[in-house]
């Protein structure tokens, strides 16, 4: 055999390999509406940058007829390119080759391409679309799974692990992107649960339907197990391409700095404003964000998911960050289950890739009631708390009103190692609002008094110009200074200049136990 028919014998092999499943499948697939593996690589990767691995890898199994199904690549696409010129490791499951379903073999394909991104320091992406578990394989299929899923903690915290579910992604499948740092589906199109309507129905006697148990949508608003609900496979994945550009490589490195054009003192004049007369009168704190971050633009995450707190991502000057903000639009901004986890795993992604946190505070506390308690809000709470007390990047803070009780100490207050803390003029730090002191410090005077609204109200304004005011706290220097809200974004802009060198540590340990 000459060069030419070896080189010929190769451009047919690869041009098998790269159909998968065959023709028909792929147009079932588009039918769909959904991309075949290899499109979405070439949708998330640079144009030409893809280098693919083991796409002539077979399965072992020849039981129950599979010696007849064999098809090259096994059912996953491998390998890297860059995204922005940034490499990444990727993979994607064809759900053309045997629906995409789990093997021996395609396992070790997904753990030679995350042991890579391991070594080299760099992200991985999984593109999820399978059927789950391979049954013909039986063990061999749970081993591959679980081989991936001790690499999924391996790799946790040290470089970024992000999951784009674009199908099914059922039973044991969806523990490895639960184990990563991001997970984004696509509405009407994919969907994750651990046992199917048909299950659920025969042992719960429960009529559901796919998309009530495991669509993007429910993940998105309820459960909270997805980050986004895209609208669109597209839309999926520029939302990774867009993620990709606040976090740095790997845990060794700080985000990457874009240049900025936003001049770093320009001046939020309506910020001035923004604030209402009534202390119990709601605004929007998305406002607050946008008019300080560089040309108003944040990247927020698990938007639909407790949205009384807001997580995302924004520059300043350049810089990459990561934004906590209560939100007195929601639920008056008041700290619960939902958003505590939500915060505290936020907090800690930042932690772990050196991503700069800044915390917009206003807080009436924690969410009273049966439902909480009954449901842990003690414990859960207290994940923020550990998650702001064991970061140890820069921590900026921003009091704009209300910080009250526990929830003024969990919001990266100055005594959870917060490096600059600063208040508008218009916060209200103390145990509890001064309406709510006034009525508990002198209930008894009040009735003996002889017009009792009239005199709690006296005491009430007492109390906020005694203690719930923000210069009582910058007297004992847990308030650094007291900003003119117009200038909060210049104020951050420096703060994060002189933090960039910051070292600090935790005590030597394994690890501590976070209250889970």
């Amino acid at each position: 055999m000459n060069s030419k028919e070896h080189l010929d014998k190769l451009a047919k092999r690869k041009a098998e390999a790269q159909l998968g499943g065959g023709q028909k499948r792929i147009d079932k697939q588009h039918s769909l509406g959904r991309m075949t593996a290899r499109e979405r690589i070439e949708t998330l990767l640079d144009p030409g940058t893809f280098e693919e691995f083991d796409m002539f890898k077979i399965h072992r199994c020849r039981e129950f007829g599979m010696g007849d199904t064999i098809f090259p690549g096994d059912g996953v696409v491998t390998g890297y390119g860059t995204v922005d010129g940034r490499l990444v490791y990727v993979y994607a499951q064809d759900f053309t080759v045997l629906g995409g379903s789990l093997s021996e073999t395609l396992s070790e394909k997904i753990c030679k391409v995350m042991d890579l991104a391991m070594k080299n320091g760099a992200p991985v992406i999984g593109l999820n679309d399978s059927g789950g578990a391979r049954i013909q394989e039986g063990i061999e299929s749970l081993a591959g799974y679980t081989e991936i899923f001790q690499r999924n903690v391996m790799s946790s915290g040290v470089v970024p692990q992000i999951s784009a579910i674009f199908g099914p992604c059922a039973g044991g499948a969806v523990y490895s992107p639960a184990l990563t740092d991001y997970i984004i589906m696509v509405k009407n199109n994919s969907y994750m649960f651990l046992t199917g309507p048909k299950v659920v129905k025969s042992v719960m006697y429960e009529d559901v339907t796919v998309e009530q148990l495991g669509g993007a949508d429910m993940h998105s608003s309820r459960s909270g197990v997805c980050d986004y609900a895209a609208e669109s496979e597209v839309d999926a994945i520029n939302y990774v391409k867009r993620l990709l550009s606040f976090v740095p490589q790997n845990n060794m490195e700080s985000p990457p700095p874009v240049p900025c054009e936003d001049p770093a003192n320009r001046n939020g004049a309506a910020l001035n404003e923004i604030i209402p007369e009534n202390p119990n009168a709601a605004y929007d704190m998305k406002k607050v964000i946008m008019e300080t971050v560089d040309n108003n633009d944040f990247f927020e995450v698990k938007a639909d998911f407790a949205p009384n707190i807001i997580v995302g991502f924004a520059r300043y000057n350049g810089v990459s960050v990561g934004i906590v903000a209560n939100q007195p639009a929601n639920l008056s901004g008041v700290l619960d289950i939902d958003s505590s986890i939500k915060g505290a795993r936020f907090v800690r992604f930042c932690d772990c890739f050196n991503i700069p946190v800044i915390t917009f505070v206003d807080v009436p506390g924690f969410m009273p009631g049966t439902v909480q308690e009954y449901g842990g809000v003690i414990r859960n709470g207290a994940k923020m708390l550990y998650a702001y007390a064991e970061a140890t990047i820069p921590k900026i803070t921003i009091i704009t009103r209300k910080a009250y009780g526990g929830a003024y100490c969990v919001m990266s207050s100055k005594h959870l190692r917060g490096d600059i803390n600063y208040s508008w003029p218009t916060g209200e730090i103390a145990v509890m609002g001064a309406k709510g002191a006034a009525e508990v410090l002198y209930a008894r005077q009040a009735k003996s008094a002889e017009n009792p609204a009239q005199f709690l109200a006296s005491k009430e304004k007492e109390y906020h110009d005694l203690v719930a005011n923000p210069y009582v706290a910058a007297q004992r220097g847990y308030i650094d200074d007291i900003i003119e809200p117009a200038a909060t974004r210049f104020k951050i802009i420096k703060a994060l200049k002189t933090l960039e060198n910051k070292r600090d540590t935790n005590p030597m340990k394994k690890h501590g136990n976070i209250p889970l």
